[in-house]
């Protein structure tokens, strides 16, 4: 059966469905240095961080999530309010089939008329499914940051990715 996908603004009853990809992530250790599961506690005081401007989109296919975006404060300073920062996640059996194409779409129309006026993003070098999704969209490598932080004991470089939309 043809993957029928669709988008829309995340609601507290996603929680659930957002907390199983983001651990999904998490275990992969391929999107986050995250390394310790989280719990539905923990997903809900995150939500409750993300007003309308910070938004959290979902994409559904056949009424299912199969994945979430959203924008994060990049920084409370007043200099940097066009500015945020992007999470994107998509469950393992849907990688690679076009949901994050339409996600990221969807969450850089939401950021455009939330007024922000460039997304930054922070991922491995080695993420090349990641990578390959945000090159294709547009985003360009800013550079890396060597022994960023420490993933399983052992410290991993992160690249940061940006898209200016004006």
């Amino acid at each position: 059966m043809k993957a029928v996908f669709k988008t829309r603004l995340a609601s507290i009853n996603d929680l659930e469905s957002i907390l199983s990809i983001y651990n999904q992530g998490i275990e992969d250790r391929i999107a986050t240095l995250e390394e310790d599961q989280k719990d539905i506690g923990y997903m809900t005081e995150w939500f409750s961080n993300h007003n309308r401007r910070f938004a959290v989109i979902v994409i559904e296919n056949n009424d299912k999530i199969v994945g979430w975006a959203s924008l994060n404060s990049y920084s409370n300073r007043c200099a940097y309010a066009g500015v945020a920062d992007l999470s994107i996640y998509i469950r393992r059996d849907y990688r690679g089939k076009g949901a994050g194409t339409l996600l990221l779409n969807e969450i850089e129309r939401t950021a455009i008329k939330n007024e922000f006026n460039k997304i930054i993003l922070f991922t491995f070098p080695f993420n090349n499914l990641g990578q390959s999704l945000y090159r294709k969209n547009g985003y360009r490598e800013v550079g890396i940051f060597k022994n960023q932080g420490k993933l399983d004991g052992r410290f991993v470089d992160v690249m940061i990715m940006e898209k200016i939309f004006n």
